[in-house]
């Protein structure tokens, strides 16, 4: 049986009170001691969860794991969420074992699974809408990013610009890349790549004086600040589902988690953490 691959971000939520989402085990460094023996334990624990949720790290960081506490405080069912990077979140839909319940993933990548029957029928939803952002140093001034020409002086005026590395399948990279840096009214911008984490994560490392990056994967970092959403003439956003997998095990558990999270009574949880619902 395919074992499945769990990233530093696993969150396993067994009460509402045994793991508060800002306090997340992770595992040691590689090669550190234990680390084994975490990811074993966190493999347990998600197979053994009444709903399995599968996303992808710009959704966990938008609110996801404060509604799956709340949801399990309700009803006493143990929720689990496991990470994976876009490019290979497909395949880990279709493949790992134990399979997850609920998956949350771009339009793009859900309506590909919807069409070769890897959802359950009348489960894909809407979830929302993922803006990229500019960030800054926490206490640097914040420009005037409201208009295209506006953004390009203040990316210009930068001495570094940090982005993510679209070479390795990030779909908010790949935006950036294409919607921004790409752009010919932003010739002259001095921007890098990082090569350790988000481009968020670098500037936050002390990499740069500016980032761009998915508005939800800024604000977890308290070293910078979020100037605003880039202008809406460039389109730079990542709109967000949810769906029921087809091979979900907790088909009835994994339905009352998705209703639980699209209430209208989660709208202000997403949008603190940088989602904007769509209804």
């Amino acid at each position: 049986m395919r074992a499945l691959h769990f990233s530093a971000l696993v969150v396993i939520l067994l009460t509402a009170w045994s793991i508060p989402a800002q306090e997340t085990p992770r595992p040691p460094a590689r090669g550190g001691q234990g680390a084994g023996a975490l990811a074993e334990e966190a493999a347990a624990r998600y197979a053994a969860a009444d709903v399995r949720v599968l996303t992808v790290g710009i959704i966990y960081n938008a609110g996801l794991v404060d509604l799956a506490t709340a949801f399990t405080k309700e009803t006493g069912k143990k929720v689990a969420v496991n990470t994976v990077i876009m490019g290979s979140a497909v395949n880990a839909i279709k493949t790992a074992n134990p399979p997850a319940d609920v998956i949350m993933l771009p339009f793009e990548l859900m309506s590909s699974l919807s069409l070769d029957g890897n959802i359950v029928p009348g489960t894909y939803l809407p979830l929302g809408r993922s803006e990229m952002g500019l960030a800054v140093r926490a206490g640097a001034p914040h420009p005037d990013i409201s208009t295209v020409e506006q953004l390009a002086a203040a990316l210009r005026s930068a001495k570094m610009v940090m982005r993510s590395d679209p070479s390795h399948g990030s779909m908010v990279a790949k935006v950036i890349e294409d919607k921004v840096i790409k752009r010919p009214e932003f010739a002259g911008v001095n921007s890098m790549v990082s090569t350790q984490g988000e481009g968020g994560q670098a500037l936050a490392r002390g990499q740069g004086d500016m980032a761009l990056q998915a508005i939800c994967e800024i604000l977890p970092h308290k070293e910078i600040e979020v100037v605003g959403p880039l202008p809406r003439d460039l389109g730079a956003w990542i709109d967000m589902s949810t769906a029921v997998s087809a091979r979900a095990m907790h088909r009835d558990d994994a339905i009352a988690f998705v209703k639980y999270i699209l209430r209208p009574e989660s709208k202000p949880v997403w949008q603190a953490k940088g989602l904007e619902r769509f209804q």
